[in-house]
């Protein structure tokens, strides 16, 4: 099964790394580190999925794919 993309970047504003999933809308985390980001982000795709379920709101297919992946396939 494909996975959702998750994209992990440092934040000067922040002073510490945030992770999100750009096919889950405003679903994100901060870490200080790119591990602890990773770990957070991926606790709140359970609960946004979650909460969508319980809501029934659709839950979106994994869709984004940065371009370097569609170059190297």
């Amino acid at each position: 099964m494909k996975d959702y993309h998750i994209n992990i970047f440092y934040s000067t504003d922040d002073g510490g790394y945030i992770a999100d999933i750009p096919d889950l809308q405003s679903c994100s985390a901060f870490g200080e580190t790119p591990e602890e980001a990773l770990s957070q982000v991926q606790q709140a795709k359970l609960a946004w999925l979650e909460a969508a379920r319980e809501e029934g709101k659709p839950i979106p297919p994994p869709r984004y794919r940065p371009v370097i992946y569609q170059i190297a396939s």
